[in-house]
Formats: C-alpha cells, structure tokens, sequence
C-alpha cells in the first residue's frame, strides 16, 4: 500500500495551532517545495527538497525529511480531514535564532551547511503541532510555478484564500 494519489501534485496552506502558517506543495513521489509564511522562520522557501514519502493508510501520508540546516521534519498530511500534524526537530542554533535561514534556501546551501556544522546542534527544540488546511488546490506533478517566489512577493490577500 503506497498509493500517492491523494498528495502528489497537491498544494497545501495550512495554520498551526501555534499561528504559524506554511505552505507545502508535493511535486512529486520524491521532492516537495514549501513556504514559511509566518512563524520562527516565517520567510524561509525551499525548492526540490528531497523527501521520504509514504501512505500510512487511506487518506493519511508521512513527509520526513532532513534539510541542509539540521532541521528534521515529520509531517502527516490527512487531507480528506482538512488536518496536519507536524513535527519540527530545531537544531539548537535554529531555536535560539532562525533568522540565518530566512531566505531562498537553494541559493545558499553551503551556507546553511556551514551554519549546521558549526552547530549547537543540541539541546534540540522539539515543536509537535496539529493544523488546520484552509487551502488545499491540485496543480499538478512537477510544476515550477506553484512554490517559485519568497513569501514576501505574493499579493497581501494570499493568506486568506480557503479553498
């Protein structure tokens, strides 16, 4: 049982309960591009992010991946249920000040390499929350156009869009 039909190619804007707001598009089996509207490092986006990505059961998918800052992540998307939950593994020096990795991050990983390797890396700052999808829009597999600009660049009323 590994059926991705009901992720991939699929655009999520979600609001966790702690008010911090990401986007996350699965482009394909492999590979997610994600936005950080809001939060601890609310202006932060990635492309090309390389993913493990599995069905756990009708409707509900694990994303797990661990980016080039020592950041991990576990997401469970339930789309039918309009629900997430996701878990975020800060590395120390992220927690005390994520402010490093609010860019483009493809345009500086060995940046964010360096910054990883010189670390703290513990204690490690676990955040676990649930979220509400207020967006949810298929677009496609492999489209360069749904997550292709920072934050900063969409109209001031993107947020708001439910769907």
């Amino acid at each position: 049982m590994n059926d991705l039909t009901g992720i991939v190619g699929w655009r999520f804007l979600y609001t966790y309960a702690n008010g911090w707001i990401y986007e996350l598009y699965a482009k394909n089996a492999t590979t997610i591009d994600y936005r950080i509207h809001t939060g601890h490092v609310g202006g932060r986006w990635v492309r090309d992010q390389q993913v493990d990505l599995v069905q756990l059961c009708d409707g509900v998918f694990k994303i797990s991946w661990t980016e080039p800052t020592g950041t991990s992540v576990v997401v469970n998307v339930m789309p039918e249920l309009r629900r997430i939950h996701g878990t975020i593994f800060f590395p120390a020096w992220i927690a005390a000040d994520g402010s490093k990795t609010v860019v483009y991050q493809n345009d500086h990983l060995d940046e964010m390499r360096t910054y990883r390797d010189a670390g703290p890396t513990y204690p490690i700052k676990v955040v676990p929350e649930f979220a509400e999808i207020h967006r949810a829009d298929f677009m496609g597999l492999d489209n360069q156009e749904v997550i292709a600009t920072g934050p900063e660049n969409l109209p001031s009323d993107y947020l708001s869009f439910r769907s």
